[in-house]
Formats: C-alpha cells, sequence, structure tokens
C-alpha cells in the first residue's frame, strides 16, 4: 500500500531523484569512523544537529503546557512535571538538552578550527557556524527565564547586567530584552517571543544555510 502511494506521488512530483542525490552522496573515507576511529571528530556536526532536533521536539511539547505570565510561569511547569504523563521526562530532556547542544555545538566549532576547516573556500560556512553558535548560547539563555523561578530570576539578572556592559550598545540591549525597568511581566514574554519565534526562525535558516553550503563544498579533507 505504502509503495503504491509512493508510486503516485513520484508519477507526479518525481520526488525519486531528490533522495537519492542525498542518499547516493559519497562519504568521504576520512570522516568513516569504520575506517579510523579518529574520525568520530567529524561526527560532532551530526551529532549537534541530532541534539537540536531533540529541543526542538521536546520544546514543540513544552509549549502545549506553558504558560509565559509570571503568575502561572511557574504552576504550569510545576503542573507539567508532576501531573502530565511523561510531562518530567519530556522537560528533563529539553532542560540537560540544552547543556548538550551548547557542549557538542563547542566541540564541533574547537574540531573545524583545529582541522584548518574554516579556510578557504569554506570561509561563509565558518561565520554561518559561528553565528549558529550565538544563537544557541541565546536560545539557553532565553530558554532558562522560563521556570520563572528565583535561580532563573536572579541568573537573568545577571546576565543582563553583562550585557549592558557592552560598550556603546549595552544599555539599549538590556532595555530590549528587560522590557521594563525591572525583571517582570515584559521581560518573561520578551524571553518567551525570543526562545520561541525569533531565535528558532534563525536556527532553522543558518541551519539550511550551513548544510547548503556543506552539499555544495563537501567536507574538508584531513590536515
Amino acid at each position: 500500500m505504502l509503495q503504491k502511494l509512493y508510486d503516485w506521488v513520484d508519477e507526479r512530483l518525481d520526488i525519486t531523484p531528490l533522495w537519492r542525490d542525498v542518499a547516493d552522496h559519497e562519504v568521504p573515507e576520512h570522516v568513516n569512523p569504520a575506517y579510523h576511529f579518529s574520525a568520530f571528530v567529524y561526527c560532532f556536526g551530526g551529532l549537534t544537529f541530532f541534539t537540536i532536533v531533540i529541543q526542538i521536539l521536546s520544546g514543540m511539547f513544552l509549549t502545549m503546557y506553558y504558560v509565559p505570565d509570571i503568575n502561572n510561569a511557574w504552576d504550569s511547569v510545576y503542573y507539567l512535571q508532576n501531573q502530565v504523563a511523561y510531562g518530567v521526562i519530556v522537560r528533563g530532556m529539553h532542560h540537560w538538552g540544552a547543556s548538550v547542544t551548547i557542549v557538542m555545538v563547542f566541540l564541533h566549532t574547537l574540531r573545524v578550527f583545529f582541522t584548518g576547516a574554516y579556510k578557504k573556500p569554506r570561509e561563509l560556512n565558518w561565520i554561518v557556524g559561528v553565528l549558529l553558535f550565538f544563537v544557541i548560547l541565546g536560545l539557553g539563555f532565553t530558554g532558562y527565564l522560563l521556570p520563572w523561578d528565583m535561580k532563573a530570576l536572579f541568573a537573568t539578572k545577571v546576565g543582563l547586567d553583562i550585557a549592558a556592559s557592552f560598550p556603546f550598545i549595552g544599555d539599549w540591549i538590556k532595555v530590549l530584552l528587560q522590557g521594563s525597568d525591572i525583571v517582570g511581566a515584559q521581560t518573561l514574554a520578551r524571553f518567551f517571543a525570543i526562545h520561541v519565534f525569533f531565535l528558532p526562525a534563525a536556527l532553522l535558516g543558518l541551519l539550511a544555510a550551513h548544510f547548503l553550503m556543506i552539499r555544495r563544498q563537501g567536507i574538508s579533507g584531513p590536515l
């Protein structure tokens, strides 16, 4: 039945060449752990993408229960963890997955740097990768406030003070993120919007550009 459905769609849209082009793409020997154990470091990019997918899927689940309001945010997280089936597992995946994602992005960046993969002709992809790194750090920072507990509140205050210390634009950044004179309802609403809408949109766009350039230029060779 599935084969007939596929054949029906393929006859009209000719989708086979699209996925065959991806599936038949040859992987260089130096990045295949089956041939070289050291090639495992070339898997950091794929592992990073895997953790990002987990973050997106678990985040979509969390938004179905989370209420971005200072009077209900903590209660909604408590309800998710204690009343929703498997809620504590999904929230744990998202919470710890954020740290794992940042670590994996950092390791991937180190691998690219120390193997010289940022050099010509891959300079633009390096820039995109650095932007991805900062976007993921931003996702971690904005997501930290959302549980609206004391630890999140004071950590956000410290983070905003650090942002305010930037030369020339620091105060503007703090006002943009905080939204008012104190860390309150406006701050939570802005962090939620940035965490759920703005940064994920930037993340997906940069990932698409990253993959397209990898596809066009190929995986860098060994030193």
